[in-house]
């Protein structure tokens, strides 16, 4: 799966997306993820991207041409995708009024080929991105972040775990917000409790031992012990 993300800040995405599971699925070729400078768009040798907006009121709104100039660009299918004649695709926006992002948008993102994202900066941006441009506008939360960038990164993240041979089934399999568990049919969100070595533990002068039923080796029971947890 291929992700574009647009931004006037670019190396912002390099630390994060050179760590661990998101690079080993680059490195694996199960993903490709490329970074566009916004400014790579505009004309003129200030590389202006935003403008006041019309009616008054604070800040600065990013143009929506140097944003038409970028996706129109990047719209044009690979020559593989178009022999085949066809290419899974969307365009997303992030923006406070966007849907909210979760679980079940992950999946749907991680069956296309190819998810641009346009991050939003300053003030917002203009309109006709949202009405014309963008498939979708999403949002990652109720509260406010400086850029779309971080979402960005999210939806990077949690769409690329879900794509085949990234992680392995198995843990994938019990993980949170995966599968409708008894608790899921109530709307609460349900991971059981998990520990590891040693079994036992000095905090604050009292002994904290792992769940003895966790230390007994019946799987059955154990299976039990988690679901009411």
């Amino acid at each position: 799966m291929r992700f574009d993300i647009i931004t006037i800040f670019p190396n912002i995405f390099k630390s994060y997306f050179s760590e661990s599971i998101i690079k080993r699925a680059q490195k694996k070729g199960l993903v490709k993820i490329n970074i566009h400078n916004l400014r790579d768009y505009t004309s003129g040798k200030h590389k202006v991207v935003d403008d006041s907006p019309y009616g008054g009121g604070p800040g600065m709104i990013l143009k929506i041409e140097p944003i038409y100039k970028a996706i129109s660009k990047l719209k044009s299918p690979s020559p593989r995708l178009a022999r085949l004649g066809r290419e899974k695709l969307k365009v997303i926006l992030f923006s406070a009024k966007g849907k909210k992002f979760d679980q079940k948008m992950a999946k749907r993102f991680s069956k296309l080929d190819r998810l641009i994202m346009i991050c939003g900066r300053y003030e917002g941006v203009d309109e006709r991105v949202a009405q014309y441009i963008a498939d979708e506008e999403v949002s990652v939360g109720d509260y406010v972040l400086t850029g779309g960038e971080i979402p960005a990164m999210l939806v990077v993240d949690a769409v690329t775990r879900l794509i085949p041979g990234v992680i392995a089934k198995e843990s994938l399999k019990e993980e949170s917000f995966s599968f409708l568990k008894e608790k899921l049919l109530k709307e609460e969100k349900y991971e059981y409790p998990q520990y590891t070595r040693p079994e036992s533990i000095i905090i604050n002068k009292k002994k904290r031992m792992v769940p003895k039923i966790l230390l007994s080796g019946n799987h059955k029971k154990i299976e039990e012990w988690r679901k009411k947890t």
